[in-house]
């Protein structure tokens, strides 16, 4: 397994209110790797490490073989893209001008905007279904229409890894699943992609290879189908359940135990 996006031995903090400590994770390159694990365990704070928002106070992250921070933001942007968890966008912008922010990493002052540039929006604001919401002003979208369009800028800056913390947020199910299935196609194509998911079954779906966290730590990763078992979902979620295998797709699927199932 080769990973050009790894982490090694980084303790990622808050001030002094320490999340992570001492943890390595080594990202498959050309996976779809997807943290799960309870609120507050740590997998949007590792994911913030990963994007270099969070500089880690002992150890270091990797990308091509070079400290991730020592690398210049555009010479980063243009191998790392990311979709925050929540993003706030200019007042007044349109959804083709907030796309077309994501082909500022590959601006400067020798080349300005291309034929390459609007080929990469266009295709990424198709493949979100943005296409018809060009000219709206994005304060005017709802939830799941802004949601879209922040994944089209992230698409468009056509980077090797793509960084997701709870994409699907505000999403309904059938755009869920189409944005998962977009992801999918993505991995498909040769991009290195790192989620972080509340969804146990979307996980189990769409990962190539999953990672479980409870309190700061990595408890298991691998293959779904080796990761969710009943004994690792009620040791990180407390929660007692059945694993079966989903029908559709063969992989893990999880029901939890209700109080009158107990």
């Amino acid at each position: 397994m080769t990973a050009s996006l790894n982490a090694r031995d980084i303790t990622l903090a808050y001030g002094d209110t320490r999340i992570i400590s001492n943890l390595s994770l080594a990202v498959p390159d050309k996976s779809f790797t997807i943290i799960i694990g309870p609120n507050a365990c740590g997998k949007s704070t590792l994911l913030r490490g990963f994007a270099r928002l969070l500089r880690p106070s002992t150890g270091t992250v990797l990308l091509d073989g070079a400290d991730l921070h020592s690398l210049k933001p555009k010479e980063a942007a243009r191998k790392l893209g990311l979709l925050p968890q929540s993003s706030i966008a200019p007042d007044g912008i349109t959804v083709a001008d907030l796309v077309g922010r994501g082909r500022f990493p590959h601006q400067n002052a020798l080349r300005t905007w291309s034929r390459d540039d609007e080929r990469a929006v266009a295709e990424a604001m198709d493949a979100t279904g943005t296409t018809e919401l060009s000219s709206r002003l994005v304060d005017e979208l709802s939830g799941g229409q802004r949601q879209r369009v922040w994944v089209a800028m992230a698409l468009a800056q056509r980077t090797g890894h793509l960084l997701l913390d709870e994409p699907t947020t505000f999403l309904d199910i059938a755009h869920q699943i189409d944005l998962m299935e977009l992801f999918a196609d993505l991995h498909r194509e040769g991009t290195t992609l790192v989620a972080v998911l509340h969804d146990l079954n979307h996980a189990a779906r769409y990962a190539t290879h999953l990672v479980a966290m409870r309190d700061g730590a990595i408890v298991a990763q691998g293959d779904p189908r080796d990761v969710i078992t009943e004994q690792l979902v009620e040791a990180v979620y407390d929660l007692p359940c059945r694993v079966i295998t989903d029908p559709v797709s063969g992989t893990p699927l999880v029901l939890p135990l209700g109080r009158r199932a107990k």
